[in-house]
C-alpha cells in the first residue's frame, strides 16, 4: 500500500509545508484489517491519530504510466483509514528518520471491502466523512485534493511498478485528532459505503 501527503489543509493543521509534490511512504500488508477486527494502539504511541481516504485499487499494473492512460489501470476503490501513531512521527520528523514506525504497525490502515469502479464515476469529487463516537470529526471532499488521481498513479509508477492489487491512499482532509481504547470510530464515502472500528490497546 502506498500513501500520499495531498490535502492542504492537513499539512497545515500539522504545521507542514504544503506538498509541491508528492510525499511517499509504505504500509505492509500486516497494515490491513477489516471490519469486524479492532484497531490495536501500539504499546509505544499515547497519540493515535485517524485519518480518512479514499483508497484507489490498481487494477492493471506498470510502470511510467501516463496520466491520459491512468485511469484504465484503476479496478476500483477503498475507503481507508490511516492511523497514524502521531507522537512517534513528530519524533521521527525531529531526527530525519523514516515513518514506519508511525505508519506501518499492525492495524493501521482499516479498509472497507471493494468498492467497484463504477459506483464512483468521479472520484475527483467524493464526500469523506469520519466520525469518533458519533462527534463529527473529518468532513472534505477530493475536489480538495492538490493532485489528482491520474496524476499521483503517473508520478508512483515512475519510481515504484505498480501491480494489479496494488492500493494508493490518496490522502487525508483537515480534523484529524486522537483516538482513545474503546472509542469507535465510523467512516463514509456519501452514498457509497460506511465502515466502523472500534479501538483498543494493545496487551502488555
Amino acid at each position: 500500500m502506498i500513501k500520499v501527503q495531498n490535502y492542504a489543509d492537513h499539512a497545515k493543521e500539522l504545521k507542514n509545508a504544503v506538498p509541491t509534490e508528492p510525499v511517499l511512504f509504505l504500509k505492509p500488508p500486516s497494515a490491513y484489517v477489516k471490519e469486524g477486527s479492532p484497531i490495536v494502539v501500539p504499546l509505544y504511541t499515547s497519540n493515535l491519530h485517524h485519518e480518512v481516504e479514499l483508497g484507489v485499487v490498481i487494477g492493471k499494473g506498470g510502470n511510467a504510466i501516463s496520466q491520459t492512460s491512468a485511469m484504465e489501470h484503476v479496478a476500483g476503490y477503498a475507503l481507508c483509514l490511516d492511523m497514524t501513531a502521531r507522537d512517534i512521527q513528530d519524533e521521527c520528523k525531529s531526527k530525519g528518520l523514516p515513518w514506519t514506525l508511525a505508519k506501518a504497525f499492525n492495524t493501521s490502515c482499516p479498509v472497507s471491502d471493494f468498492i467497484p469502479k463504477e459506483r464512483i464515476p468521479d472520484p475527483s469529487n467524493v464526500k469523506l466523512w469520519l466520525k469518533v463516537n458519533d462527534q463529527l470529526k473529518q468532513s472534505g471532499s477530493t475536489s480538495q485534493m492538490i493532485f489528482s488521481i491520474p496524476y499521483l498513479i503517473s508520478y508512483i509508477s515512475d519510481f515504484i511498478t505498480l501491480e494489479e492489487g496494488d492500493l494508493i491512499l490518496t490522502g487525508t482532509p483537515k480534523g484529524v485528532s486522537a483516538v482513545q481504547e474503546h472509542d469507535e470510530l465510523q467512516a463514509g464515502i456519501e452514498d457509497v459505503v460506511t465502515i466502523s472500528f472500534r479501538v483498543q490497546r494493545q496487551n502488555q
